[in-house]
């Protein structure tokens, strides 16, 4: 199946995981996700399009990009992952607005470094002041090494519509009333959603209750406040969704961050 080990320091989560034939189904962060592949090929399709990293390839994920994730073959797959929250980002490169990277995989040595190095510090549970640092080296080196980053522009209507199911969350998505809104019927939302993002509204709507309640996680260290508070049936309900997203269930991922 697959190993994950997370941690949290800085508000910055990593991920030191080891896949064999464990598969992502597919689904998007609100955070950056920045991975360096470490053995084997990692095999995605990134809003609908084939990726393959090699052994140090860096992956570059913004915020909201669909994507699944495996192995490519029976030789299974290493790799770390730094999850950035977009505000801490912005403060850290000192970026007024969200920087959006067009290179899905770069093979740098020095960016692939700065990531590993980031990564061990975190899930070695270093210092914070040292996790910070390391940080703010990996911030420059992403912003020096992607020139062609330019800002994220999604289209009106969709980030209208992200912004209506993100304020109601604890209640089933109401396209009608999202679609009449935007002056649209609810198949061309989905269809105009879909093709911007690469997913659905309703999987974009459970994608974001599913990083609500890893934050509430993150928090309080009370996994059935973050059941009842983002509306999920019970705790089996969440866990089921959240290793669909994160590889292991709500319930492993809060004794790692406990």
């Amino acid at each position: 199946m697959g190993e994950f080990i997370y941690k949290k320091v800085a508000n910055i989560t990593a991920l030191s995981a080891s896949l064999g034939d464990f598969q992502y189904k597919n689904h998007a962060h609100m955070e950056y996700a920045i991975g360096v592949t470490l053995r084997g090929i990692q095999h995605y399709h990134l809003e609908g399009k084939l990726q393959l990293s090699h052994p140090g390839g860096v992956m570059l994920f913004n915020p909201d990009q669909a994507h699944n994730g495996m192995a490519h073959n029976e030789e299974g797959l290493d790799y770390v992952m730094i999850y950035i929250d977009p505000k801490v980002f912005a403060e850290v490169s000192e970026k007024k607005d969200n920087i959006y990277f067009d290179t899905p995989i770069m093979y740098d040595q020095r960016l692939k470094q700065s990531v590993v190095h980031l990564a061990q510090a975190i899930l070695n549970e270093q210092d914070e002041a040292l996790c910070s640092e390391l940080l703010l080296s990996l911030a420059d080196i992403l912003i020096e090494t992607n020139p062609s980053s330019i800002l994220q522009n999604d289209n009106t209507l969709i980030t209208k519509a992200k912004e209506m199911l993100y304020d109601d969350l604890g209640s089933v998505p109401k396209l009608e009333e999202i679609s009449k809104e935007l002056n649209l019927s609810k198949f061309q939302l989905i269809r105009l959603f879909k093709s911007q993002t690469g997913i659905t509204p309703y999987q974009y709507f459970l994608n974001c209750k599913i990083e609500r309640a890893k934050k509430l996680i993150d928090k309080n260290k009370d996994i059935y406040a973050a059941v009842a508070e983002c509306n999920f049936v019970d705790l089996t309900h969440l866990n089921k969704h959240f290793k669909k997203m994160y590889g292991i269930t709500a319930f492993e991922y809060m004794k790692y961050v406990s």
